[in-house]
């Protein structure tokens, strides 16, 4: 809801303004606002959300290494060569040639380290060889050749290169890495809904401790009124009043130091919600819900559940681990010999004109095929064999720390459990504290009219009313703060806030 107002702050007394009439529009907006505007504009966010995408990207990229491979080559060739004919005379050209040849190949490789290569190649010669005829008469002698193949060659990986290659292990680490990238981009997104509650509650208590500090100026106001008059008719002494004027001054003071809060307050919020600051200056924020304490539901060993779940550090960190151990998959393949099995075969094809070519390959008159194998490896093997100790160390060590990092969460988590209940029944505290305060401030206001009490004692009980009724807000303020923590240590604000992740 949208409005506008207007303000103007003029204390009793004072000579100057203590404010200036200011024209803003009004927001009333609800956390759930706050937070979908957050969702949708907040700058840090925008950012984040480029990352699954380009993590995406890289393993889409990565399975390119898969992708065949399409090789063209032609090439003309003229190459003529001279013969020396009755040595040591004269020197005649032997022979000239013109050849024609191209070759293409269709190669790559597959998931199981499979190297395959097709290839089609043809090649026409038209050549001329000279000699000598009768009186010395050089004569021609034109020939013409063509042949061509088509065949297919496979290299397959026995040991190393068959379960885990590089490049089968390395789209595992891509995905790896998308997954990771998503879980970081729930937790920017859990962050911030924290951070916009948190200073949604704290922009609350801030407007609401602007109205105790303003009850708190009427309380002294009433005070030094009645004071005046009481003076006036010698039934006070002038000590009294200025007692009440100083009181006045300083909740006054109190007041201004609490709309200065506020303004910092709200601008805090709105960093969080907006991506053009400039566009909100104009804008008062106010939070338009109310300050309650609903019984929290509390359960450790399902908020343990929770955050072993669904927190995206500890998933992340289990992700981390999952890629330590992809690490050690491709240093163990390492260890294993080179046992490559070759295979082949294909047809060829030779006429003398090169429209024949290929109907001679048709035919299939002349076959070839070849099966072989080679082993290789480095005696020792001391640099793969120290490189595998190490990833297994370093997985070992990922695996504790990710321990580690789950009974931190256990103790986060049962703390923030801990603080809600104990911030709960702190509200209950202090909101007795505050009717207990209010009691006591009414009844000496009555027997200061009729004498039995001093201005002394009614203004202290005035200070401790709003110090009370300050606490009432800081203890409601602390209860939801609380609430929101221990989502977060969670990993269920999202959740909590009917927010749906979805990344495509």
């Amino acid at each position: 809801m949208r409005t506008r107002w207007t303000a103007i702050w003029v204390f009793a007394g004072c000579s100057l303004l203590a404010a200036q009439e200011i024209q803003k529009e009004v927001m009333r907006w609800s956390l759930i606002d706050c937070i979908q505007h957050a969702l949708e504009h907040n700058l840090e966010l925008r950012i984040e959300r480029y990352n699954p995408e380009l993590a995406l990207f890289n393993l889409r990229a990565g399975y390119g290494a898969y992708d065949p491979v399409l090789g063209f080559s032609g090439q003309h060739d003229y190459n003529k060569a001279g013969e020396t004919l009755l040595e040591g005379t004269f020197t005649l050209p032997g022979r000239e040639l013109d050849v024609n040849s191209f070759r293409s190949t269709l190669s790559g490789q597959l998931p199981w380290g499979t190297v395959y290569n097709f290839t089609l190649a043809a090649r026409d010669t038209d050549g001329i060889r000279y000699g000598l005829g009768p009186s010395t008469n050089i004569l021609e002698f034109p020939y013409s050749d063509s042949s061509g193949s088509v065949g297919i060659s496979v290299t397959q990986p026995l040991l190393r290169d068959f379960w885990y290659n590089p490049t089968r292990l390395r789209i595992q680490i891509l995905k790896n890495r998308l997954k990771w990238s998503e879980q970081n981009l729930r937790a920017r997104m859990i962050d911030l809904v924290t951070r916009v509650e948190l200073a949604y509650y704290d922009l609350k208590a801030a407007y609401e401790n602007v109205k105790v500090q303003q009850m708190a100026v009427q309380l002294s106001e009433q005070l030094l009124a009645e004071n005046r008059k009481r003076v006036e008719v010698g039934a006070l002494a002038p000590l009294d009043e200025k007692q009440a004027e100083a009181d006045l001054a300083a909740r006054r003071a109190d007041l201004i130091a609490a709309h200065r809060n506020l303004a910092v307050l709200e601008n805090n919020l709105k960093q969080l919600l907006t991506d053009n600051f400039a566009a909100w200056s104009h804008v008062r924020l106010e939070p338009s819900a109310e300050l309650d304490a609903p019984p929290p539901i509390l359960d450790v060993q399902d908020s343990w559940s929770k955050g072993l779940t669904q927190r995206p550090d500890f998933l992340q960190a289990q992700l981390d681990l999952e890629q330590q151990g992809f690490q050690v998959k491709i240093n163990r393949n390492e260890l294993y010999p080179q046992v490559d099995l070759r295979v082949g075969g294909g047809y060829a094809g030779s006429t003398p004109e090169f429209s024949g070519v290929f109907g001679d390959i048709r035919d299939r008159d002349q076959p070839n095929w070849f099966v072989g194998g080679q082993i290789s490896y480095p005696l020792g093997n001391r640099s793969a064999l120290n490189a595998y100790r190490a990833s297994k160390a370093q997985y070992e060590a990922r695996l504790l720390a990710l321990k580690q990092l789950e009974q931190a969460i256990m103790i986060e988590i049962d703390n923030a459990v801990k603080l809600v209940q104990a911030n709960y029944e702190r509200v209950a505290a202090t909101r007795e504290a505050r009717e207990f305060a209010e009691a006591a401030l009414a009844a000496e206001q009555k027997k200061l009219e009729s004498g039995k009490s001093t201005s002394f004692v009614v203004l202290r009980l005035q200070r401790d009313l709003t110090a009370a009724r300050a606490d009432e807000i800081s203890a409601l303020v602390q209860y939801r703060r609380s609430l929101a923590l221990l989502a977060q240590a969670e990993g269920s604000t999202l959740e909590r806030q009917g927010i749906t992740l979805e990344i495509r």
